[in-house]
């Protein structure tokens, strides 16, 4: 890496670069979790009992969440919620950004980016407040499907998990299609000929050519979906109701409303540590590796 900026950019400038990443990666990233491990393995204390002899290193922090059996049932269904958010996100996005890639003219791709763009120029709690009053019991989305008669009385959407889902898909769309479109982009479209020259329909085209070719962005695009749905605290608290709540939420409580940081980094670890193992498993199913992903 070093000798490609040194290239590019001198070795002066190839050595400030590099200080800069160093320096952002120590300060905002490694320091800040060592802090949170350290902080998940004390117990909650007085100031003036820190550093003396309560102060010792145990497990009773990770105990309690595996012996409050409601904590445990909202973190797994965090991740089961997650992983499906992921998925529906995959499942939308698939398609539109196969069509931007190798079916719209360039204008029409960039005009349709634009329009995928311009909502999240607004802030996220904003939007979030926008799908509220859309999904409302006397939202305009009951009116219209009353309207059409596809139902006979509103839908509660904002009752359990299901105002969750539809925000989440919608605020992270974007993360799972620029990776897919990027990776489909560079996909040479006489493969595609050649395959459906030689009898193979649009599914086995997509399945045996185009999938295999767009797994680093498909890869990529379900891990940063996965890790934004299960880290999300403004949308499951905007959109869900009290039967539907996410860990952050419980996380966000431990810290601010109960006062206790350490029991509030024990359970942001034990988030960290599934979105690392969930990392794992797709570089795995994909069979990509983290080159592949930065790509």
């Amino acid at each position: 890496m070093f000798s490609q900026l040194k290239a590019r950019f001198g070795g002066g400038m190839a050595l400030g670069i590099l200080a800069m990443i160093m320096l952002w990666l120590i300060v905002l990233v490694i320091l800040p979790q060592f802090l949170m491990v350290d902080y998940s393995f004390r117990p909650n204390l007085l100031p003036r009992e820190v550093g003396g002899p309560k102060d010792t290193y145990s497990l009773i922090n990770y105990e309690t969440l595996f012996g409050n059996q409601i904590h445990l049932a909202i973190f797994a269904k965090t991740i089961w919620s997650s992983v499906l958010v992921t998925l529906l996100t995959l499942l939308v996005s698939y398609p539109l950004a196969f069509y931007l890639a190798k079916v719209a003219t360039p204008r029409q791709a960039a005009l349709c980016i634009l329009l995928l763009i311009i909502p999240f120029w607004i802030n996220e709690i904003l939007r979030t407040f926008s799908w509220y009053i859309i999904l409302a019991y006397k939202g305009p989305l009951n009116a219209m499907l009353l309207a059409l008669g596809f139902i006979d009385r509103p839908i509660r959407f904002l009752s359990g998990d299901t105002g969750v889902m539809i925000g989440m898909v919608y605020a992270y769309i974007l993360f799972m299609i620029f990776p897919i479109y990027n990776a489909i982009e560079s996909l040479d479209m006489n493969q595609i000929k050649a395959a459906r020259s030689l009898g193979a329909g649009w599914i086995r085209t997509h399945y045996r050519v185009i999938i295999p070719h767009a797994k680093p962005g498909i890869a990529t695009g379900c891990i940063m979906t996965f890790m934004l749905a299960a880290g999300s605290y403004a949308v499951p608290a905007l959109l869900g109701s009290p039967g539907s709540r996410w860990f952050t939420q419980i996380i966000y409580n431990w810290f601010f409303e109960g006062g206790n940081w350490n029991q509030g980094a024990a359970y942001a670890f034990l988030l960290l540590i599934i979105c690392i193992g969930f990392i794992a498993l797709v570089m795995r199913v994909f069979k990509v590796g983290l080159g592949d992903i930065a790509r």
